[in-house]
Parts: C-alpha cells; sequence; structure tokens
C-alpha cells in the first residue's frame, strides 16, 4: 500500500478519463444515486471511466449499464457535451483512489430513458449506490457531494435545452 500523496504531489497527476450521464424519465427527471461510499446523503447522476482503447459512447453505455442496469437499448443519446468538463478530487478523496489522479475530465451525455422503474436495478456486479431516485432537475445542485457543484452546473447549462427547469 503507497503511503498517502501530499497536495502538491496530486496536483501533477493526470485526470482520469470518465464519462458522465444525465439520464431522463419521461417526466424529464434525472436518475440519481446515493452513493455508497461517500459519509453524507451525496447524490449523483451515473460516471465512470473510459477503459484504454475504448470509445467515449461505448463507455457511457457500459457504464449505465453497471450503475443502473439499464440496458443500452433503453436509451437515446439526446446530447454530448461539447468540451471536457473537469474537476478536481479533495486530497482524501484523492488518495482513497489509489492517488493515481488528481481528478477525472469527464465527456458528459444526455439521454432518454425509455423505461420504467422496474427496468433499473442498482444491484449490480459491484454496486455504487446504497438507494436511486428521480430528481428534478432544480434539486441536483443542492443534493449533490460539493465538490462536483461546478461540474453539474456546467453539464446543466450545457444541456439546458433540453430540460424542463
Amino acid at each position: 500500500m503507497s503511503a498517502n500523496k501530499t497536495a502538491e504531489e496530486v496536483a501533477i497527476l493526470p485526470y482520469r478519463p470518465n464519462v458522465g450521464l444525465m439520464v431522463l424519465n419521461n417526466e424529464g427527471r434525472v436518475f440519481t444515486g446515493q452513493r455508497l461510499d461517500y459519509p453524507s446523503s451525496a447524490w449523483q447522476m451515473p460516471q465512470g471511466g473510459i477503459d484504454a482503447g475504448e470509445e467515449e459512447e461505448v463507455a457511457a453505455y457500459r457504464e449505465l449499464q453497471e450503475e443502473t442496469g439499464i440496458l443500452p437499448e433503453m436509451v437515446k443519446i439526446l446530447a454530448r457535451s461539447r468540451s471536457l468538463i473537469s474537476y478536481n478530487f479533495p486530497l482524501d478523496v484523492a488518495n482513497s483512489l489509489g492517488g493515481r489522479f488528481k481528478g477525472q475530465q469527464q465527456r458528459w451525455f444526455l439521454m432518454q430513458f425509455s423505461g420504467g422503474d422496474e427496468h433499473v436495478s442498482i444491484q449490480t456486479e459491484v454496486p455504487e449506490f446504497a438507494a436511486w431516485k428521480w430528481m428534478h432537475v432544480n434539486d441536483l445542485l443542492d443534493n449533490i457531494v460539493p465538490f462536483k457543484r461546478a461540474v453539474y452546473e456546467q453539464v446543466l447549462n450545457e444541456f439546458g435545452d433540453f430540460l424542463d427547469t
């Protein structure tokens, strides 16, 4: 086990390539999951790493299924972020994740979900969420982990034309 890195050591690390998923149900509400590994009741949209050589869209569908049980054929991509959106981890988070990355650089996908609640299952092979719900867009920023707030603001701005606020 490696020793914890200092803030200076973390600052020079690369960003982890990642995808973020804003999944809308038929009522325009956003899928959110309550993290299993966070001490407060932090909610977030699904996200995950891009494997070496993997295309962003392929990673988006894979992460969607891995975290929510939603099958790729139950969603349609409505939009993707024009640019990559980056954020830095707090030092304790960077160290808890092995100290290999200073944060994540994400391509966000906006997806329309055509299924029902019975098609969602967070009891996946490697569960990430303790609970899930469809959240109103206007409630996202007040319920997410604080260090991701700026990212979510950018995502909401980027996909604003598609959202019912």
